[in-house]
């Protein structure tokens, strides 16, 4: 795990389709919002707004599509969903922490997939399931 760097400040996404306010907290131990929806032993953030994109896109849920940005409030590593053997380096800059990350703010536009794109992500995902692979490895 590395510590956050207070004195190279870096920006941290979370998407979602929760609704919550500057100064909440996202924390660990409540229903994940992907896969089976079991209790989530970390929290995720990505430093680039692709990656929060589809995590707001691929949310469980009815309600709007949000990417709040976020600080840890402890340290974070590289989160092993999404690097390893599947992007070798972390590419997407995506990590994870058991520590709560403070909303500081909200994306108020981005751009999303298109139609076509998110289907076939979303179909992706669902053959993985059917397969017995989780989207999200606790």
């Amino acid at each position: 795990m590395t510590p956050t760097d207070q004195s190279n400040p870096q920006i941290f996404y979370h998407g979602t389709r929760a609704d919550l306010r500057v100064g909440d907290l996202i924390a660990a131990g409540f229903t994940s919002n992907y896969g089976s929806r079991r209790k989530a032993n970390f929290v995720y953030l990505s430093a680039t707004l692709e990656a929060a994109i589809w995590g707001a896109e691929l949310a469980v849920g009815e309600g709007r599509e949000r990417i709040y940005i976020v600080e840890p409030t402890g340290p974070i590593e590289d989160d092993p969903n999404l690097t390893d053997k599947k992007f070798p380096g972390n590419p997407t800059k995506s990590y994870r922490t058991r520590d709560p990350l403070r909303i500081i703010g909200e994306v108020a536009e981005w751009q999303g997939h298109s139609p076509e794109v998110l289907q076939a992500m979303k179909d992706s995902v669902e053959r993985l399931k059917r397969q017995g692979i989780e989207a999200i490895d606790e």
